[in-house]
């Protein structure tokens, strides 16, 4: 892997890695907020509402520096599947069932940009994309006026067949260099009609973070990190097109075997 390497955090268990990636998380947050008056981040499916949840809900120092501003973060999904929003496919659904609803009151919300749910029936999940890219446009201005809309924080996970977000591999919208938001109507994961921010959005995050958890995980971790021919998957994209912008929290078992240098904080 060419430099500049992305950062491999290994814990002993999931408890100890929720806690520091608590502090990975609010230091983004505290960083956005001293650039400007929002944190935008966007937050992919899995298990990883589950880990931010537990890190986020509980109890800190109390320090400003170690609190949540809830209000002032614009969370994007970095993709999404054509499904009603209470779907039990829905991201939005995990997240909100996860995270959002179980925000104490007097913290306040953060603000969800979820998909149109007039369009998740349709067809062609092509108007469901575009319409969420306009919706990034009204966040982070138009295309005619950036290239590319700068997130604060892209959290992701990765699939045991390498995929993040919904770019998988192998897959033509791997090469997708326009476009912010890309359609996909034969996802090889079901279901099958989904939409996903594109690579370049991704890789052009200031911070980039991975979550990825049990034994299960190990083989595809070995590829992505230690072999030649894992360069080609999703993860191992990422981590070529956002070097040190990267950070994957781990659990030992996820990477045992794994070879790369792993921090143990951060």
């Amino acid at each position: 892997m060419a430099g500049p390497y992305p950062k491999l955090y290994s814990f002993p268990d999931t408890a100890t890695l929720a806690t520091q990636f608590r502090a990975y998380v609010l230091r983004c947050q505290n960083d956005a907020l001293r650039r400007h008056s929002t944190f935008r981040l966007a937050v992919s499916g899995g298990s990883l509402p589950t880990i931010l949840a537990k890190a986020l809900l509980e109890i800190g120092d109390g320090s400003p520096e170690d609190t949540p501003q809830f209000p002032k973060w614009d969370i994007f999904f970095a993709d999404e599947r054509a499904v009603p929003l209470d779907h039990p496919d829905s991201n939005y659904r995990l997240l909100n069932d996860e995270l959002i609803s179980k925000i104490p009151s007097e913290m306040g919300k953060p603000k969800i940009h979820y998909i149109d749910p007039n369009h998740v029936n349709d067809d062609d999940p092509q108007e469901l994309a575009d319409l969420y890219q306009e919706e990034l446009m009204r966040t982070f201005a138009s295309k005619d006026s950036v290239k590319l809309p700068l997130f604060d924080l892209m959290l992701l996970g990765c699939g045991p067949d390498g995929h993040t977000c919904s770019l998988f591999p192998g897959h033509e919208l791997l090469r997708e260099k326009d476009a912010w938001v890309a359609a996909e109507t034969s996802s090889p994961k079901p279901p099958p009609k989904r939409i996903t921010l594109t690579l370049p959005v991704v890789t052009s995050a200031l911070n980039i973070g991975y979550v990825a958890t049990g034994a299960g995980k190990k083989d595809i971790l070995k590829q992505i990190f230690d072999a030649e021919e894992g360069r080609s998957l999703p993860s191992s994209l990422v981590n070529q097109g956002a070097g040190d912008k990267v950070s994957w929290f781990t659990d030992h078992a996820a990477v045992e075997g794994v070879s790369f240098p792993r921090r143990g904080s951060l």
